[in-house]
């Protein structure tokens, strides 16, 4: 499997490339980004890109490409709706375009988020702004599917960008095991995310195309604990 990931330094994107790097279903990982990883693995292949509105020069880069894993986001405090936009919704059509424009039959997936309003009326301008998108990507000629997990426990070395959240992980992380019993329909982590990407791609555009913590959880099960519970 040949795939795409979007915003790997983040840290949703962390938890897909370390799943791709272990699954041995991938064999071929394109890491686009703005900084370098500086990653050295013989699956992975790494290309910085300054403008995200514009992937026509890495036309050539995304030949052969199976999926495509979409986990670059920012927060929506402190932002304005046109700046929000901008990130959320103008990178991820523009790389849409791109990576589909040679490979009609690719599966992207999409992180979205618990909330995400689909009818794009709503009041909260970041749950409309998501859905938006997420309208307009089940309206290319792909297959789509769109993550929208709740609350996102970092594993395996993942780390949010955004300082706010990586106070908010410190503080509640040992709060984990009970709000996995007590919500689990609202928890997952990065490791299940990325696992959950690489098991849609198999579906070839069947099933539900918006996921949810729990169908993440069921597709996402790490390798590494495939035979025993998480610790």
């Amino acid at each position: 499997m040949r795939v795409a990931v979007f915003g790997a330094s983040g840290m949703v994107g962390h938890g897909v490339l370390d799943a791709c790097l272990q699954d041995p279903r991938v064999d071929d990982i394109l890491v686009v980004g703005r900084t370098p990883l500086n990653l050295r693995h013989p699956k992975v292949r790494e290309v910085v890109h300054l403008d995200f509105t514009d992937f026509t020069p890495l036309q050539g880069r995304f030949e052969g490409l199976d999926a495509c894993f979409f986990c670059l986001g920012v927060s929506a405090a402190g932002r304005s709706e046109e700046e929000y936009t901008r990130i959320t919704y103008d990178y991820t059509m523009a790389a849409a375009r791109a990576v589909s424009a040679n490979n009609p039959s690719l599966t992207f997936v999409y992180v979205s988020g618990e909330g995400t309003d689909s009818t794009e009326a709503g009041r909260s301008m970041w749950a409309r702004v998501k859905g938006r998108t997420e309208n307009a990507l089940l309206a290319m000629p792909f297959h789509t599917y769109l993550f929208r997990p709740g609350y996102i426990r970092p594993r395996l070395g993942a780390v949010s960008k955004t300082a706010a959240y990586r106070r908010l992980y410190r503080l509640t992380s040992w709060l984990y095991p009970a709000l996995r019993r007590l919500a689990p329909r609202h928890t997952t982590t990065t490791e299940q995310l990325g696992g959950a990407m690489i098991a849609v791609v198999a579906l070839d555009g069947h099933g539900p195309h918006v996921l949810h913590s729990p169908d993440i959880n069921r597709l996402g099960i790490p390798i590494a604990t495939r035979h025993s519970p998480e610790r």
